[in-house]
């Protein structure tokens, strides 16, 4: 079935501007087209899937077709990256590109939304692959079950508009920061520890390595704090929102700054960069 002809079909079952799931997985099985391209379909024509109702007064049609056509990148699917796949999911972006290569478990239990007791031993990014086909079927998942590193991470983040940092290496982070500086592409930084996290963005052209400095080990201080659940949660989140700027051009991003997060004290303290 021609695009505009999906799009016809998909306005004789709109309610209004919106439309309803089932809608979309009846023109999907009428035209043969993926449910992806029956939700690019309907934004191009100015319906709304309702899923995103709730968005509306954040988001417009025209935001939700750019973050359908967005292609964000999520290295490290564990305590922070459960959230973020989640997250983006949910908001719509199109496509996520999962780069982890380890398996859950019993340790990340407490934390890792993803993890469960019958998924211990599943790699990660094949059931945050899963995830996303349950709570958004629209969304495209390209799963890589790998190490990011300085000579992989330019193929495996290619066609990224934004990438989000779910590691917790610091080397690792180094080396993502420098592929994403190579792309040209921006970064979202996020790490915890205890009741701490902090967060910042690496623009194109800058450079986030002197807030990545090396530490006995590799890791980061978590390893001395440990990580409780809702740590993770709190500093994805505000991940997610940095992403969601960049990728509408929206407010302005926490660049040439870093976020600290004291949820102990309550206390949130911005510092510049360096």
């Amino acid at each position: 079935m021609p695009e505009a002809a999906l799009a016809d079909f998909l306005r004789s079952r709109a309610e209004g501007d919106l439309l309803p799931w089932a809608a979309q997985v009846e023109g999907a099985a009428r035209s043969g087209a993926g449910l992806a391209e029956v939700e690019l379909a309907a934004l191009r024509a100015g319906l709304l899937p309702a899923r995103y109702r709730r968005n509306r007064s954040t988001l417009t049609v025209e935001d939700q077709l750019r973050l359908h056509l967005s292609r964000v990148g999520i290295v490290g699917c564990g305590g922070l990256g459960g959230y973020l796949v989640e997250e983006l999911a949910r908001l719509g972006v199109g496509t996520l590109v999962l780069v982890d290569p380890d398996v859950f478990e019993e340790h990340n239990l407490n934390r890792q939304l993803l993890s469960t007791p019958a998924r211990l031993g599943a790699a990660k990014v094949e059931v945050a692959r899963d995830r996303v086909a349950e709570v958004n079927p629209a969304a495209t998942v390209v799963a890589h079950r790998e190490a990011l590193s300085a000579a992989n991470g330019a193929r495996l983040l290619a066609g990224c508009s934004a990438v989000a940092d779910g590691l917790d290496s610091v080397r690792v982070r180094r080396e993502l920061a420098a592929v994403c500086r190579g792309l040209g592409v921006p970064l979202v930084h996020g790490a915890i520890a205890g009741w701490y996290g902090q967060v910042a963005v690496q623009l194109p052209g800058a450079d986030l390595s002197p807030l990545l400095r090396e530490t006995p080990g590799g890791k980061g201080i978590e390893t001395a704090l440990g990580n409780p659940a809702f740590t993770p949660a709190v500093v994805a989140s505000l991940q997610v929102a940095e992403v969601a700027k960049l990728l509408l051009g929206r407010g302005k991003a926490l660049a040439g700054r870093v976020l600290h997060l004291d949820l102990l004290e309550m206390r949130f303290e911005e510092l510049p960069l360096g």
